[in-house]
């Protein structure tokens, strides 16, 4: 019997110690030397060194005079991050969207952009089309006493393109140049 127990507990510890310690730790080092601002979280920080927030992740920013990201199902907690499930027909989502709508509407801004209403799959999403910016900037603008061309100056300098998907902002990246004034005012 120990001549089956004994070579099947080696070949456990064996393989643990491969796939368990050594593959991560070669994983971490690749990782670390090729791309070292992801595999640190992509953090942010402001002019002091201080962390902000991370540009992977989408975190809520509240007030008129930041750019809004759009809604999160999990509340901006990276731990229970996910959508809300709640099929199209469901009576709440539609209450939800109705009241979000409600408030986010500005007159002669036409329809309120569906990116500002609808959650993304994670509840996590950094981005927003340069449209949805658009419909808020002349909240931002009048919160902070900023020309509306300067905020759409803003947007246009921060919009990334790629080589499949739309174009998008990082909204964090964008009230981030807002805070630190790379901005004209009126």
């Amino acid at each position: 019997m120990s001549n089956i127990i004994r070579p099947a507990l080696s070949l456990l510890v064996l393989m643990t110690l491969i796939t368990g310690v050594a593959y991560s730790l070669v994983v971490t080092g690749v990782a670390q030397v090729a791309f070292p601002d992801q595999a640190n979280g992509s953090l942010v920080h402001d002019a002091s060194g201080k962390v902000r927030g991370s540009s992977l992740i989408a975190q809520d920013f509240t007030g008129d005079g930041w750019f809004h990201p759009r809604p999160s199902a999990a509340a901006f907690a990276t731990v229970s991050s996910g959508a809300n499930n709640l099929a199209p027909s469901n009576p709440a989502l539609a209450a939800r969207i109705m009241d979000d709508a409600a408030k986010l509407y500005m007159p002669n801004q036409g329809a309120v952009p569906m990116a500002l209403l609808t959650t993304s799959g994670s509840g996590l999403d950094p981005h927003l089309s340069p449209a949805a910016l658009a419909y808020q900037v002349p909240r931002v603008a009048s919160a902070r006493h900023l020309s509306v061309q300067s905020l759409e100056d803003l947007i246009s300098a921060n919009t990334e393109t790629s080589l499949v998907g739309p174009p998008v902002v990082n909204v964090l990246a964008l009230n981030t140049a807002l805070q630190q004034g790379r901005v004209a005012a009126r």
